[in-house]
């Protein structure tokens, strides 16, 4: 039975993304047409230059009247003309006087209020018709007002935001055409073993396909970042070194394998004295991990089994290319209802394969797969959330509410 008192001194999940981030600077800013942005970071904030409506506009189908003549109903009114979106009337509505909106009509001059056209009789679609509103609406009642939504010289979005299909949206509406945005972060992946082969290639004896190679390469596009292969390194002192050496321009390398302790292992030592922040932190799976540098590029050493390379990704290469790009990244954590017992957690903060579901009264459950081996890639891609349990958690009981984080839908 684990005891609390006996803390681990491998460094915690936090404090080493905390020493991942603190070393990364965004990369250079460089302007983009906003319809080329998806998914990039702003480097500096966009302000409105137009005013969202720019005119009191009618957020129903009805008739724009004054308040004051329709205090009392049924009251008789004379339609004297239609507003439409981008066909305005020009007049102004006098007392005992309606004109015909349709959504998104200016409301003109003089008309406070519009009533619903349920609540309305008209015996044609023609001005000078007499109307009955048979219920009236309080002043203001379905008018948006001009700046409902923005005004201009407001902040539209800001410095560090990413640049969603919602954002880019709001942007170009409020007049925005382009944006100043961090350049997309150039992502060295790098594979290591003399066991890989690459993708298409059939399997000799001992050899498996480079898969991580390509689940890195996905995961760093969808994270908004351009993916470099640098190829496979072979299991000898100095290989990674080389290739690192041999890339140009790149703002980061991820490796994964060799990041164990065994013979063939050789990363931490192809860093040079003074370049390995750190190796092995407190984390299932992911115990192997390296941060460090070759030459001025930084360095993170992801271990080879498929599901740890996953869930480092998720865990810290997300982040770091966040940071890279100019942007803060959140982990959204959620509460679940486990559906099995949990024994008590060890000195390592486990992330475990799972999949959310239903429980009584609508409560998000959640389900552990029953098989956590590290290897086992089929049992990540049919999961949906990790739940994370912290160094030292308690043993749970089916019911009790975990953290979970739920996997991106690129992941």
């Amino acid at each position: 039975m684990a005891n609390s008192r006996n803390r681990s001194s491998l460094l915690s999940v936090d404090a080493a993304l905390d020493r991942i981030l603190a070393s990364l600077s965004p990369t250079m800013p460089t302007h983009l047409l906003l319809g080329d942005a998806l998914g990039q970071i702003l480097a500096e904030d966009i302000h409105a230059k137009l005013t969202l409506p720019p005119h009191d506009v009618s957020a129903m189908d009805g008739y724009a009247v004054r308040a004051d003549d329709v205090a009392d109903c049924p009251a008789k009114l004379t339609r004297v003309g239609e507003s439409a979106a981008g066909h305005p009337w020009t007049g102004r509505v006098e007392t005992g006087q309606a004109v015909r909106i349709f959504t998104g009509g200016y409301v003109p001059d003089g008309a406070d209020t519009i009533i619903i056209q349920e609540n309305v009789d008209a015996t044609s679609e023609a001005d000078q018709t007499v109307i009955t509103v048979r219920e009236g609406a309080a002043r203001g009642r379905y008018v948006r007002p001009a700046g409902l939504d923005i005004s201009a010289g407001e902040l539209a979005l800001g410095k560090g935001t990413l640049l969603s299909a919602r954002c880019i949206g709001l942007a170009i509406a409020a007049g925005a055409t382009s944006a100043l945005v961090s350049q997309p972060p150039r992502i060295g992946i790098l594979s290591t073993g003399d066991e890989l082969v690459p993708s298409g290639q059939t399997p000799g004896p001992g050899q498996i396909i480079s898969s991580n190679a390509a689940f890195l390469s996905a995961f760093v596009k969808s994270c908004g970042a351009e993916a470099v292969d640098l190829g496979i390194a072979a299991d000898k002192s100095g290989a990674v070194s080389d290739a690192v050496m041999a890339a140009t321009n790149l703002d980061l390398v991820v490796t994964t394998g060799g990041a164990s302790v065994g013979n063939h292992d050789h990363i931490v030592g192809d860093l040079a004295d003074g370049a390995l922040d750190f190796w092995k932190i407190a984390m299932r799976p992911g115990k192997p991990l390296i941060w460090g540098k070759i030459g001025k590029t930084p360095l993170l050493g992801l271990p080879g089994n498929p599901v740890s390379t996953a869930v480092c990704a998720l865990v810290f290469l997300a982040p770091a290319i966040s940071k890279l790009a100019g942007g803060t990244y959140q982990q959204h954590l959620f509460s679940a209802a486990i559906t099995t017992d949990l024994p008590e957690n060890d000195q390592r903060q486990d992330y475990i394969r799972a999949t959310m579901g239903r429980a009584d009264h609508g409560v998000t459950s959640v389900r552990p797969a029953p098989r956590q081996d590290s290897s086992m890639m089929a049992t990540l891609a049919h999961a949906d959330a990790f739940i994370v349990r912290p160094p030292f958690d308690p043993a749970k009981t089916a019911g009790d509410i975990v953290t979970i984080l739920p996997m991106p839908r690129l992941f």
